[in-house]
C-alpha cells in the first residue's frame, strides 16, 4: 500500500493535486486572495445573496433571538421554531406536503437515498450525477444500474427489464440532476417522469443548480415545467443561489415522517443553527419575491453575454489536466478565478473550465472574461 507521500507524488504527476487556497475578504463578485483582488467566477452565489444585507441581518437576528447552536440532534431537543418554519415555507413552495431540512446537500442524499431503497431495490442514475448521489447509492446497499447521459432510450429498458425480472415489492428509484453541476445542461424532466410512472418507479431531482434561477418563482426545473407535483423527491440545497448552507428535501407527508425515522444523516446529526434557518426564510422569500425575479431577469442578462445557454454554469472543456489549470493560471494572471475542474469531479479526459455565472457580476467583468477566454484558446457558449 502507498504512503501517503507516494499517493500525494502521484496525484501530483497525473495533474490532480489539489489544496486550499484561502480568501481574504469576504465572498461576493469580487474578492480578494493573497493581496490580489479578483472577479470571482468560481463562487455558486447565483443570485449574489451571500452579501445580502437583508440575508445578513436575518442571520444576525436569528443568533440573537435563537442562540449560536441547536445544541442536540432534531429528534432529542435540537428542533426550533425556525427549523419547523423554514420547512413549512419549503413545501408550500416546492408545493408538497411536507419538507425536510439537513446540514448540506451531501447530508441530504447520504440519509435520504439509504432510507427509500435498500439492498432488494434498485437505483437508476445519470452518468453524470453529483458524487453525493453516487455515495448514497453506494451506501443503500441497492443494486445500481448507470444510463448514459439524459439517455432516455436506455432508462426505458433499464426499467422495462427491471420491472420484468424483479419481485414486484422491489422499489426503483431515479435519481438525476435538473441542472447538471459541471456541464449547466438540463435533464428532460417531463420525459423522464413519463417514464418513472409508467413503470411504477420513484424520482428523485436534485435541484441543487436549479433552485434560485429556474421557474416563476425560483423554485427550480420541476417549477418553470409545472412538474412540481409529479416528482416523487426535490431535493435541493441552500448553499448555492440561497447564499447560505444546508440542504432539503420535499415530498409527501408519509415520506417525510418515515426519513425523520429513518435518514441517518439527519436523526444522528446536531441540528443546523436555527440562525441559519432563521436566515433561509428570509432567503427563501426574497428568492420567490419581485425583488428574487428582478434578479433572475439579471442573471439571464448575465448568460446571455457569454453563452446561448439558460443556466450559470458554463464549461469550456478542454481534456487534459494540463490545459485546464494552464488556462485557469493564465485567468488567474489575469484577474479572474475561474477553477480547473478535473477527474474524479468530471470523467477523465474531460477535464475544463468551469464558469459560474452570477447576478451581482457587472456586465463590463463579464466582457473582459470573453476577452480573456478568447485569449486561452476556448469560446464563448457550451462545448
Amino acid at each position: 500500500m502507498p504512503s501517503p507521500a507516494e499517493s500525494l507524488r502521484q496525484l501530483a504527476a497525473e495533474g490532480l493535486l489539489r489544496g486550499q487556497r484561502p480568501l481574504d475578504s469576504p465572498t461576493g463578485a469580487q474578492v480578494i486572495r493573497e493581496g490580489r483582488t479578483f472577479w470571482n467566477f468560481a463562487s455558486n452565489d447565483y443570485l449574489g445573496l451571500a452579501r445580502h444585507p437583508e440575508i445578513e441581518a436575518a442571520l444576525v437576528e436569528g443568533v440573537r433571538r435563537f442562540g449560536a447552536g441547536a445544541a442536540a440532534s432534531r429528534l432529542v431537543c435540537g428542533t426550533l421554531p425556525p427549523h419547523r418554519l423554514l420547512e413549512e415555507k419549503l413545501a408550500q413552495a416546492k408545493q408538497s406536503e411536507a419538507a425536510l431540512t439537513f446540514s448540506s446537500g451531501f447530508a441530504t442524499a447520504l440519509g435520504v437515498i439509504p432510507a427509500v431503497v435498500g439492498k432488494s431495490d434498485f437505483v437508476f442514475l445519470d452518468k453524470l450525477s453529483h458524487a453525493c448521489l453516487v455515495d448514497a447509492a453506494r451506501l443503500s446497499g441497492a443494486t445500481i444500474r448507470v444510463f448514459p447521459h439524459n439517455d432516455l432510450g436506455k432508462l426505458e429498458r433499464l426499467l422495462v427489464s427491471t420491472r420484468q425480472k424483479a419481485p414486484a415489492a422491489a422499489r426503483i428509484l431515479v435519481a438525476t440532476e435538473s441542472v447538471f453541476s459541471m456541464d449547466g445542461d438540463l435533464c428532460p424532466l417531463r420525459e423522464i417522469l413519463n417514464l418513472t410512472e409508467t413503470h411504477d418507479a420513484l424520482l428523485l431531482l436534485d435541484e441543487a443548480h436549479g433552485f434560485g434561477v429556474l421557474g416563476e418563482h425560483g423554485m427550480g426545473l420541476a417549477e418553470q415545467e409545472n412538474l412540481q407535483q409529479r416528482v416523487t423527491f426535490q431535493m435541493g440545497t441552500l448553499s448555492k443561489a440561497a447564499g447560505l448552507s444546508g440542504g432539503y428535501l420535499a415530498a409527501s407527508r408519509d415520506w417525510i415522517d418515515l426519513l425523520t425515522n429513518r435518514a441517518r444523516s439527519f436523526i444522528y446529526s446536531t441540528a443546523p443553527p436555527p440562525a441559519l434557518a432563521h436566515a433561509a426564510v428570509a432567503s427563501l422569500s426574497l428568492i420567490r419575491s419581485t425583488e428574487g425575479k428582478s434578479l433572475r431577469a439579471k442573471l439571464q442578462e448575465n448568460i446571455s453575454r457569454l453563452s446561448p445557454q439558460s443556466t450559470p454554469v458554463i464549461p469550456k472543456v478542454l481534456g487534459s489536466n494540463e490545459a485546464a489549470l494552464a488556462a485557469a493560471s493564465d485567468l488567474e494572471q489575469a484577474g479572474f478565478l475561474v477553477p480547473a475542474i478535473r477527474y474524479p469531479t468530471v470523467p477523465r479526459g474531460t477535464a475544463r473550465l468551469r464558469i459560474s455565472l452570477s447576478a451581482a457580476h457587472s456586465a463590463e467583468a463579464i466582457l473582459r472574461l470573453a476577452v480573456e477566454l478568447d485569449k486561452t484558446g476556448t469560446i464563448s457558449g457550451n462545448p
